[in-house]
């Protein structure tokens, strides 16, 4: 990608990502997760990803979030604090900080991955975290794959309608998964074939650098992070 983020190491970008979630897990906070929440919008425009797209991709997180509000509004804890009243219900500071923090937890991940390429990622993980290649190539083999998932999922909902037969959601997902591991079990035998799973020393096609500006990644998701840490302890 040619976007500032874009151009930026994949392992910097993953460890900043995992940096700024592990403190977000650690709080209930909405002040802390509105923190992460803005700042990331903020650098939102450095992914090069049009909004449009980063709406499609990013929709379930948003729905999750509702749906976790919705359910701690009318069947959560009442010992929290009550920071509003609409429609008649409470809305308690926990239902806020449920939702706020699982997109807090979601956003990060999402930015960082819609800026990586899965072959830069099995590239970096070998050069920079010594990631054994195979479970690079692996791991680059399931991020290609993945995207398939959701065209299979429809193709088998259509062929058993156009078969007569009922076409549910628990069923459809068996069949998603059996043809997910007998895809599987043919890419393996193709790696293997063409010396995927060869012992010895591999060589590399792609030279990465870890320069300063990924490591300026890395600084900032630690910076946002133990701003998450500070405001968890200030306002305890």
């Amino acid at each position: 990608m040619t976007s500032w983020l874009g151009r930026r190491d994949a392992t910097a970008k993953l460890l900043a990502a995992l940096v700024v979630t592990a403190a977000v897990v650690t709080t209930l906070d909405p002040v802390a997760s509105l923190t992460v929440i803005g700042t990331l919008l903020v650098l939102t425009p450095s992914t090069g990803v049009p909004l449009g797209a980063l709406w499609r991709r990013g929709w379930p997180i948003l729905l999750s979030a509702a749906g976790i509000f919705l359910f701690t509004v009318l069947l959560g804890a009442k010992d929290s604090a009550v920071v509003a009243h609409v429609a008649g219900l409470d809305i308690r500071e926990n239902a806020v900080g449920y939702a706020l923090r699982l997109l807090a937890v979601g956003l990060p991940g999402f930015l960082m991955f819609a800026t990586i390429d899965p072959t830069d990622l099995a590239d970096s993980l070998v050069a920079h975290l010594r990631v054994s290649p195979r479970f690079a190539i692996g791991a680059l083999a399931a991020f290609r794959l993945a995207p398939l998932l959701a065209d299979e999922y429809r193709l088998i909902r259509l062929a058993r309608r156009a078969r007569g037969t009922r076409a549910g959601i628990g069923s459809s997902l068996f069949g998603l998964l059996v043809a997910a591991i007998r895809r599987g079990i043919r890419l393996a035998t193709a790696m293997e074939a063409r010396g995927f799973d060869r012992g010895g020393a591999r060589t590399v096609a792609r030279e990465t650098r870890f320069g300063w500006m990924d490591a300026l990644v890395v600084a900032l998701g630690i910076t946002l992070a133990a701003t998450v840490i500070l405001l968890k302890f200030a306002r305890t």
